[in-house]
C-alpha cells in the first residue's frame, strides 16, 4: 500500500538514534541472557520503537524472543508480522496475521495489517474481505475506511476510493492523509476542482509539504491557470529547493506564458538536479524553438537523443529546426527517422510532406500526404495541403475530391467553395463553378473582391453581374 510520506511524521514523539540502540544493544543482552520475562515491558516498549524508527532485524529478533516465552501472544504475532511484511516476506507475514487473528479474532488492526500483507501478496479481493470484517466489528474506525480508499485507489477504482475517502473524513475532518489521497484521486478523475480543493484543505494542516504544493501545482496546470501553478511549484521549491520535477513544471507554466528566459531559468536547474531526463532537455529545446534560437534547440534535441535514441518527439522537433535554418536534408533525415519509430506518425508525415513541397518534390509531397491521411482521416491540414498540391500538379478531379474532405471537415469554409470553383472553370464546368461561387459568397461575401482580382474579365461579364445581384450582401 503507498502512504503519503507525511504519515510517518511524528515530531512530538522524537527519539534519538543512540537512544534506540541503546535500548536495543540492552534488550538483546537481556534475550542473551535469559532475561526475556523480567525485563518483558522494556521488550516490548523496544520493539514499538523498533516498528516506528524501521529497525526490522532488531525489531523481528526481540518479537521472536517474546514469541518463544509468549506463545499465545497475539500482539506479537502482529508485530512479528508486520516486520516480515516491511522484510517483503509476504508469505510468511500472512501466516502470522492468520496467527494473531486465530488468538483475538476481533482484533480490527490485524485485520488492516494483514489486508496489506494480502495486497503485497496481490489477494485484492482477500484484502478487500479481511477490511470489510474489519469494518463490521468497528464500522466507524476511520483508518479502516482509509484503507479500504488506498485499496481501491492502487487499482485505479478512483470513484470507489473517493467514496471510502469521504467517509473517513465524515468521521474526522482532520485526517489530514485522507485529505492527500481524495485529492489525488479527484485529480485522476479529471474533477480538477474538487482536487483543488482537497489539496487546499491538505495544505491547511500541513502547508509544509513540498508534494502537496506541487500536487496543487499539477492540477493549477491542467485548469491552465498558468500564475497561480507557478506560485504552488514555487512554493514546493522554496520547501525542498532540490525537488527537479517542480522546477521542471514551473518551466512549463513560465513556457505557457511566454516568459520563456524564466522559463529556461527552470528548466536548466531542473537538468542540473536530474541530468539523465531526456524531457528536460526537450523542453529546453523547445523553448529555445519558440524563441527562434534553433542552434541552441538542436543541442538540446541531440543531448536528449543521446540518451533515448529512439525519442520520436526529439527527432521530429530537430527536423522542424534543421528546416528552419535551411539544412532541408538533415530535417527529411530525422522525419524520416521519427517515421521509422512509430505507426502513429501522423506530424512526421506531415512535416515531410510540407518540406516536400517546399523543395519542388510534389509526387513525393502527395504521398507524405497520404500517408499523414492513412493514419488520421480527419487531418484537415493534410486534406487542404493535398487538395493545392493536385491544383498545383494539374490533377483536377483529384484536387475536388480533396477539397470535398476538407468540406467534410469544415462545412462552412469559404475558401474550398472557391478553390473549387477555379477548378471547374478550368474543367469548363460553368455551373457547377457558378455554384460554388454562390456558396463561397454567402458564406463570406468578401471573396467577391478575391474573384474580381483573380478573372478581371469575367467580373464585367453579364453574368458575374447576375451572380452578384444574386448574392448582395
Amino acid at each position: 500500500m503507498n502512504f503519503s510520506e507525511d504519515y510517518f511524521d511524528d515530531s512530538d514523539s522524537y527519539i534519538s538514534e543512540e537512544e534506540i540502540e541503546s535500548k536495543i544493544e540492552l534488550c538483546r543482552n537481556y534475550v542473551e541472557d535469559g532475561q526475556v520475562l523480567s525485563n518483558l515491558d522494556l521488550i516490548e516498549e523496544t520493539i514499538q520503537l523498533c516498528l516506528e524508527y524501521d529497525y526490522i532485524e532488531d525489531g523481528l529478533y526481540l518479537t521472536n524472543a517474546v514469541l518463544e516465552i509468549a506463545p499465545y501472544n497475539a500482539d506479537m504475532w502482529q508485530f512479528k508480522g508486520i516486520f516480515l511484511n516491511n522484510s517483503f516476506e509476504f508469505e510468511e507475514a500472512y501466516k502470522c496475521f492468520q496467527k494473531a487473528l486465530s488468538l483475538n479474532p476481533n482484533d480490527v488492526e490485524s485485520y488492516v495489517n494483514l489486508s496489506i500483507t494480502e495486497d503485497n501478496l496481490g489477494m485484492f479481493e482477500e484484502a478487500i474481505e479481511s477490511l470489510n470484517k474489519a469494518l463490521s466489528i468497528e464500522p466507524n474506525n476511520e483508518e479502516t475506511l482509509y484503507s479500504l480508499g488506498l485499496l481501491y485507489e492502487r487499482k485505479e477504482k478512483f470513484e470507489e476510493a473517493i467514496n471510502y475517502f469521504k467517509k473517513a473524513l465524515d468521521i474526522d475532518p482532520s485526517f489530514i492523509e485522507a485529505w492527500y489521497e481524495l485529492g489525488y484521486c479527484y485529480e485522476n478523475s479529471d474533477k480538477l476542482t474538487e482536487a483543488l480543493n482537497a489539496y487546499d484543505t491538505y495544505l491547511n494542516f500541513e502547508p509544509d509539504s513540498y508534494t502537496a504544493w506541487y500536487n496543487k501545482g499539477i492540477v493549477l496546470l491542467r485548469l491552465e491557470q498558468w500564475e497561480k501553478a507557478i506560485d504552488a511549484f514555487e512554493f514546493s521549491i522554496a520547501l525542498k529547493e532540490d525537488f527537479s520535477s517542480s522546477w521542471f513544471n514551473c518551466g512549463y507554466a513560465y513556457f505557457k506564458l511566454g516568459k520563456y528566459n524564466d522559463a529556461l531559468h527552470a528548466y536548466k536547474r531542473a537538468y542540473d538536479l536530474d541530468p539523465n531526463d531526456e524531457t528536460i532537455l526537450y523542453n529546453l529545446g523547445q523553448t529555445y524553438e519558440e524563441m527562434g534560437s534553433f542552434h541552441n534547440a538542436i543541442k538540446c534535441y541531440n543531448e536528449a537523443i543521446k540518451i533515448d535514441p529512439e525519442y520520436y518527439e526529439a527527432y521530429l522537433s530537430r527536423g522542424y529546426c534543421y528546416d528552419s535554418i535551411g539544412k532541408y536534408q538533415l530535417a527529411l533525415k530525422d522525419f524520416n527517422t521519427a517515421i521509422s519509430l512509430t505507426s502513429d506518425a501522423e506530424d512526421a508525415w506531415y512535416a515531410k510532406a510540407d518540406l516536400e513541397y517546399s523543395l519542388g518534390k510534389l509526387q513525393d509531397s502527395v504521398e507524405s500526404y497520404k500517408k499523414a491521411i492513412e493514419i488520421n482521416p480527419d487531418n484537415f491540414n493534410a486534406w487542404y495541403k493535398l487538395a493545392e498540391t493536385f491544383f498545383e500538379m494539374g490533377r483536377w478531379i483529384e484536387s475536388l475530391a480533396a477539397y470535398d474532405e476538407c468540406l467534410r471537415l469544415k462545412p462552412a469554409y469559404a475558401g474550398i467553395y472557391y478553390s473549387k470553383a477555379k477548378i471547374y472553370f478550368l474543367l469548363n464546368q460553368t455551373q457547377q463553378a457558378i455554384e460554388s461561387l454562390k456558396k463561397a459568397f454567402e458564406i463570406d461575401p468578401e471573396i467577391k473582391n478575391e474573384f474580381s482580382r483573380d478573372y478581371p474579365d469575367v467580373k464585367s461579364s453579364k453574368l458575374f453581374i447576375k451572380l452578384l445581384e444574386e448574392n448582395k450582401s
